[in-house]
């Protein structure tokens, strides 16, 4: 099969996770395997998380998946996102978004930033910026956000997002240690709402709320 029908496949096996269709819908648009390395290839539509470099990694599809749809993205949309790392989960939220919607992506290591701004050229999208810099302090100069979707784990929720975070927005982030996470809804209205959402495994959140890594 070739790289279309293996998306269409993993797009059908994804629907057990009771995915909104629309999420299904943007994944199945857009291609994974442009956004990872030539070794792994063959593995782009297997519902598993892959290396890139840096030592960080590509969430599985199912992960993408459920972030997005916990996320309730819709069209118009402006999104920050923490963690760019390959830039596929960015071009799912921004085929969410669409033209009339933003999504800000921030990544601590230039050379993964860069290498997302090279994938994302391939690619249709065009509303979406890749920003280098500590995502963990979020991107204030274009706040506040709609969503806000953190691919790495911190050890508690960043003050930052919260106070970046439209009234009425969402956003999903993993919390924990390096050995045990989980991953969290926080909804913003009068009030925080803070949701528990099922144990996750991601890569450490750098910066100054994130983790304290030797």
């Amino acid at each position: 099969m070739g790289p279309a029908e293996l998306r269409t496949h993993l797009i059908k096996r994804l629907k057990h996770y009771g995915i909104a269709t629309n999420v299904l819908d943007a994944m199945e648009k857009v291609p994974r395997e442009l956004f990872i390395p030539e070794q792994q290839k063959p593995y782009a539509y297997q519902d598993t998380p892959l290396s890139i470099e840096m030592g960080q990694t590509i969430s599985a599809p199912h992960m993408v998946a459920i972030m997005c749809n916990l996320l309730e993205i819709e069209e118009g949309m402006t999104i920050l996102e923490v963690g760019t790392g390959s830039g596929y989960h960015a071009a799912v939220m921004a085929e969410l978004t669409r033209e009339k919607g933003h999504v800000y992506t921030i990544e601590c290591y230039e050379r993964l930033a860069q290498n997302a701004k090279e994938k994302l050229k391939r690619t249709v999208y065009t509303n979406i910026t890749v920003i280098t810099g500590d995502g963990s302090e979020g991107l204030k100069e274009h706040a506040p956000y709609d969503r806000i979707s953190v691919a790495a784990a911190a050890p508690e929720i960043p003050q930052p997002l919260i106070d970046q975070l439209k009234r009425g927005g969402r956003m999903v982030i993993p919390i924990g240690t390096r050995h045990h996470q989980e991953l969290y809804l926080v909804t913003k209205n009068h009030k925080t709402r803070i949701e528990r959402k099922g144990g996750v495994a991601f890569v450490p959140l750098r910066g100054r709320y994130g983790q304290k890594i030797c």
